[in-house]
């Protein structure tokens, strides 16, 4: 079955069409595609991101570990660099900063009708996307191939079972979110 969805480009089209449009829907649910919350979280008064953020990596992680113990997924990890890492950080700040949306919130916030998340948001990514693409031949061999790592997994790492990672990770987050709101914040 996922061989057959391998080779099918319009069905994995549609599966990341309707993925995307869930998450957008979830993240408009849970209020973090309106500027005021997302500025208040960088400015740590509204801490409703991070809530919302750490529930879906708890979710996604779990989910994603099920799935590979059937077989159904795998781990792919890529070499990386430091200075695709630094370009990539200081384009995703930068318009960040000047917007107060991420590419997620972006797209929830466009579909809520924000003009600003439309025109400023998805036009800039496009823009930067396009300036980026055709920067990419001369920044390929220079900044971004600067300080090459091997990527590895925790689990790797530490040379235990992924269910310890993994068990670990829901207990720190869940005791993070507790924290949260004992905190009221």
């Amino acid at each position: 079955m996922l061989t057959a969805l391998h080779k099918n480009a319009r069905a994995q089209l549609l599966i990341g069409l309707l993925i995307g449009t869930g998450f957008g829907f979830f993240l408009q649910k849970g209020g973090v595609t309106t500027y005021d919350v997302i500025v208040g979280q960088l400015l740590l008064q509204d801490f409703t991101v991070v809530k919302l953020m750490l529930s879906a990596v708890v979710v996604g992680m779990v989910g994603f570990y099920l799935l590979k113990g059937r077989e159904l997924a795998q781990v792919h990890c890529k070499n990386v660099t430091l200075g695709s890492v630094a370009i990539g950080g200081l384009i995703f700040g930068a318009g960040f900063a000047v917007l107060g949306y991420c590419p997620g919130t972006v797209a929830g916030a466009v579909g809520q009708g924000w003009l600003d998340a439309l025109v400023g948001g998805v036009v800039g990514m496009v823009l930067g996307a396009g300036v980026f693409a055709r920067l990419y031949p001369r920044l390929a061999g220079g900044v971004l191939s600067r300080g090459e790592y091997e990527v590895r997994t925790v689990p790797e790492v530490l040379g235990v079972n992924e269910w310890v990672v993994v068990g670990g990770v829901v207990v720190l987050i869940l005791a993070v979110l507790y924290l949260l709101e004992v905190l009221g914040m």
